[in-house]
């Protein structure tokens, strides 16, 4: 069988079958078309541990428009979309290489950078809460850092997703996966705030307003992008003086850190942030490190004339 044919027989496959996001289906297309980008439309049966090294010396010289050479983690990603094309061919009995002979490339994970109480209190403090905009914003930031939420789990938030009076609702995540998320009562607070002040019936819990109009008396809303909110939030922290970067990621893991510091166990925290694997959730053992080191002090070899 012919690669491009069976790779039309795979996307399908993810979504009718696998019930799998349309994002995830355009990058898997857009990685293993590079595979025939590189090597044409072969037979699947071509497809060999030498043809995949030399795929994987290729994808490391494509480079980006930043970089001579393609990052690590971009190159696993094309690797981990050939893993799971091999695993669906043996699913369906055609002949192919076995997707455990397919290897990923070793990577550095990067160091978690997260915000201490008092950095996210000057982060909250910073929106102008007068405005529509500003409180809509400053809910934003509450909600984030309460809720733990990816930034495409908040932008696509509708009114009657949330529930404020109980503070909690489910959210669908990666993987098409549902999870339940709850909140504080000051992000529950701030988020009725903002709905107060507008004046329509639009479906977006977050919207976008643009120019000096603050409230669309139509109700001809804009959902918020992601991108909007990750600069809002790059803004907010420019202003509260905070030199690191800050994403809203960084406030999902300033959520996780906060949980781990104040005693939550790692299978909670990786129920709530909605990791399918536990290993994922091991990225904050950052956190239980400053744990030890207190345990260590406190109980090593302690003078029992010391109080």
């Amino acid at each position: 069988m012919l690669f491009a044919h069976a790779k039309t027989d795979f996307l399908e496959y993810l979504e009718l079958e696998q019930n799998r996001s349309q994002k995830t289906i355009r990058n898997y297309d857009h990685y293993l078309t590079r595979l025939i980008d590189f090597a044409g439309d072969i037979q699947v049966t071509e497809i060999d541990k030498e043809l995949v090294r030399k795929w994987r010396l290729w994808l490391n010289r494509l480079g980006t428009n930043n970089s001579d050479e393609l990052g690590k983690a971009t190159l696993n990603y094309h690797l981990i979309a050939l893993r799971s094309f091999l695993k669906f061919c043996a699913k369906r009995d055609i002949p192919a290489l076995t997707a455990d002979k397919v290897e990923l490339a070793r990577t550095v994970r990067k160091q978690v950078t997260f915000l201490n109480a008092e950095e996210v209190e000057r982060l909250f403090e910073q929106p102008d809460t007068t405005t529509i905009t500003g409180t809509r914003d400053r809910a934003i930031l509450e909600l984030l850092f309460s809720s733990g939420l990816r930034v495409s789990e908040l932008t696509g938030l509708d009114r009657d997703h949330i529930n404020l009076k109980r503070r909690e609702f489910m959210v669908r995540g990666k993987g098409q996966k549902d999870r339940p998320i709850f909140i504080s009562q000051d992000a529950a607070t701030w988020v009725e705030r903002y709905l107060d002040k507008r004046e329509d019936n639009a479906r977006p819990l977050f919207a976008r307003y643009s120019g000096s109009k603050k409230v669309d008396l139509s109700g001809n809303f804009h959902r918020l992008t992601d991108r909007s909110v990750q600069r809002l939030v790059a803004r907010y922290a420019l202003l509260a003086g905070i030199t690191k970067h800050v994403s809203p990621h960084t406030l999902r893991h300033s959520f996780a850190t906060d949980l781990l510091m104040n005693g939550a166990d790692l299978r909670s925290v990786q129920a709530m942030l909605g990791h399918s694997n536990i290993a994922t959730t091991q990225i904050y053992t950052h956190v239980t490190d400053f744990h030890l080191k207190e345990i260590h002090e406190k109980f090593h070899h302690k003078n029992p004339d010391e109080d």
